[in-house]
């Protein structure tokens, strides 16, 4: 006897058992395409939602829009950037640094009403300001200031105004 007869002669002989396991077998496949379907329609439901965007707008027209407002984003960024930069170079040229030193001037006048007042930029360049307060009168004087120098002789308070207005950190 022959192999395929003998394969014929045991599936004849178990029929009723070959029919079942193929029974079970094509259940277990509906089972699966019901469930896959399932699946399939959640998510051609969700894919539906979403192409449809806001307001029923297409996701095209949604996604085109939000980059043209992201390029004019980064235009108005842009230019704050150059804004901020140009703004930075002028406050490097304003009075950034100010030092006060209050001292009495004449020893018949109480309390510390003289002063001197050193005003800086960023390079140390500006002016110092002196008041000197007495009973009978009352002076003001300004010394410019460069690099940190001024090209007239500074008192002593005049100094130290100055002194403590350079170690100010921008």
């Amino acid at each position: 006897m022959d192999y395929a007869t003998q394969v014929s002669n045991l599936v004849m002989n178990n029929l009723q058992y070959v029919l079942l396991g193929m029974t079970v077998m094509i259940l277990l496949a509906l089972f699966v395409f019901i469930s896959i379907n399932i699946r399939l329609g959640k998510m051609n439901k969700k894919y539906r939602r979403m192409m449809q965007g806001v307001d029923g707008e297409n996701l095209e027209k949604l996604l085109i829009s939000h980059i043209e407002e992201v390029k004019h984003v980064v235009g108005k960024v842009d230019t704050l950037s150059e804004d901020c930069k140009r703004l930075e170079k002028i406050a490097k040229d304003c009075v950034q640094k100010v030092a006060l030193v209050r001292f009495n001037a004449f020893e018949d006048v109480g309390s510390d009403l003289s002063f001197a007042i050193a005003l800086l930029d960023s390079y140390n360049n500006g002016l110092v300001i002196s008041s000197i307060y007495g009973r009978n009168e009352f002076r003001t004087y300004s010394k410019p200031i460069v690099s940190g120098v001024s090209s007239y002789l500074l008192t002593d308070e005049e100094k130290q105004a100055v002194a403590q207005a350079i170690k100010i950190k921008n």
